[in-house]
């Protein structure tokens, strides 16, 4: 419980988990989401994926994270807490809006590929 706690402490991993309660999504996508670095994401991934908060599956050159499920089954209290505050701050809900736009527009990790500025420019 420790360790759930530490992982769920720190901003940037709040931030990711948010993103990740949506939709399953790839390293590359949460760092033009959230404007973080490649290594900065992967980090944050990595302890949260440490605590069973999520899990992943490789697609090609592409690595995919998602809420890890059997966690949600186990801890809905702490999911349904989570989604309610992430609803109410405006960091999180800046995010949402981020990650909705990039959904409307139908975009994936090759458009990331191909042009992140554009990309980045089309979410804002």
């Amino acid at each position: 419980m420790i360790k759930l706690f530490k992982a769920l402490g720190d901003e940037n991993r709040l931030r990711i988990l948010n993103l990740l309660m949506y939709d399953e999504l790839c390293v590359c996508e949460i760092e033009v989401l959230l404007e973080m670095t490649q290594s900065n994401v992967s980090r944050h991934l990595s302890k949260l994926k440490d605590v069973n908060l999520i899990s992943s599956s490789k697609d090609a050159q592409w690595v995919h994270y998602k809420l890890n499920s059997k966690f949600e089954e186990k801890n809905q209290l702490i999911i349904e807490f989570l989604k309610e505050r992430f609803k109410i701050d405006p960091l999180y809900e800046n995010d949402t809006n981020r990650y909705l736009k990039y959904k409307e527009n139908n975009l994936n990790c090759q458009f990331i590929t191909e042009d992140k500025e554009k990309v980045l420019n089309m979410i804002k």
